[in-house]
């Protein structure tokens, strides 16, 4: 097995590496935010494959394929030696009515919502502790955050948890949470082209000892090297980027630029367009880790140089300016960008 570097993921006790391998496309068809039929035995030789290149966490939900990711999961855990498994992290949060599978799933936050979805999720994975459990998104149902949160504490007196983040949440609610009992970590979109995070949910993470995991820095596959408009016309009837708004024009033809742009700096450090992506996220200050996805062991050969590329000066005002010569996306394109900013609005 290979071994990656490791940073702490905030206050957590936790040492994770660089990137970590995300799950969601695992969980397969049939669901609202499906990425169409998924192959179980790809699934899990690409997980087997991770932990062999190192990744020492794996990222997951009940949501993914309504509980089926969590449940390969387990299976990769019951396959595994002990001193070889990865750290598990699960989320709560998200229903799904069964009956109506692709129907939108409802956020809801409350104490024993979150009990019940622990322990399925215990069970699913195989498990007696959950390394890292968090909020998949705000609540929707008016619960008071604290209420949640405090139900959150109490699954780690329980020992049923290690630690407790969050996801999708904004600097209030952090705050609100923090008053309380530190938030061990953000879950938050970031990529070069969801770049929005950098300004406020990043630095508040900085500032207050909060780990920050940057989820889908491959924007989804638009960012892999590998995407075009043909393979958008190919996507599975059920694929959920079929209507998502960064891969529908204007928007796709000036992210698809943007991944273009990459090609000379990947030819230059001898990787893919992928580790250039992935390596220019979990470099960015104040990011912990990368959440990278992958259906397949070739698509983890693929980014898993992230990990560890160093971006030069040069190769970071290349990605910058491509950045604004694109178009794509929002949010700063560079470290200078977001200490700009905070230099106008008075932030210090």
């Amino acid at each position: 097995m290979r071994t990656l570097a490791t940073r702490p993921l905030g206050d957590t006790g936790l040492q994770v590496t660089p990137v970590g391998l995300g799950t969601w496309a695992m969980g397969g068809s049939g669901w609202a935010y499906g990425w169409g039929p998924q192959d179980d035995a790809s699934s899990l030789a690409a997980m087997h494959h991770a932990v062999r290149l190192g990744v020492n966490w794996i990222d997951t939900a009940p949501i993914y394929g309504l509980g089926h990711a969590e449940e390969l999961v387990g299976r990769l855990l019951k396959a595994l030696p002990a001193d070889q498994r990865p750290f598990v992290f699960t989320k709560c949060g998200m229903q799904c009515d069964p009956a109506e599978p692709m129907k939108e799933p409802r956020h809801d936050l409350r104490p024993e919502t979150i009990r019940r979805e622990c322990d399925a999720s215990l069970q699913r994975l195989g498990v007696e502790r959950i390394d890292l459990y968090q909020f998949h998104w705000p609540d929707e149902a008016s619960v008071p955050v604290e209420y949640s949160w405090e139900a959150m504490t109490r699954l780690q007196d329980a020992g049923k948890i290690r630690a407790a983040g969050v996801c999708n949440f904004d600097v209030g609610l952090l705050t609100v949470c923090a008053k309380t009992h530190t938030v061990g970590s953000l879950q938050t979109p970031f990529s070069l082209i969801r770049r929005d995070a950098a300004l406020t949910e990043i630095p508040w993470c900085v500032e207050h000892g909060t780990g920050v995991l940057a989820y889908s820095p491959l924007a989804s596959g638009l960012l892999s090297g590998a995407f075009s408009e043909t393979r958008m016309k190919r996507l599975a009837r059920d694929d959920w980027r079929r209507t998502a708004a960064e891969f529908q024009p204007p928007r796709l033809a000036r992210n698809l630029a943007l991944a273009r742009a990459l090609r000379p700096i990947a030819l230059r450090q001898s990787t893919s367009v992928a580790a250039v992506a992935v390596a220019w996220a979990a470099r960015w200050p104040g990011v912990t880790g990368a959440i990278v996805g992958a259906r397949a062991p070739h698509q983890v050969d693929d980014w898993i140089a992230g990990a560890t590329l160093a971006l030069a000066p040069g190769d970071w005002d290349e990605i910058t300016a491509a950045i604004k010569r694109s178009g794509a996306g929002e949010g700063p394109a560079c470290p200078q960008d977001v200490e700009a900013w905070q230099w106008e609005v008075g932030v210090q």
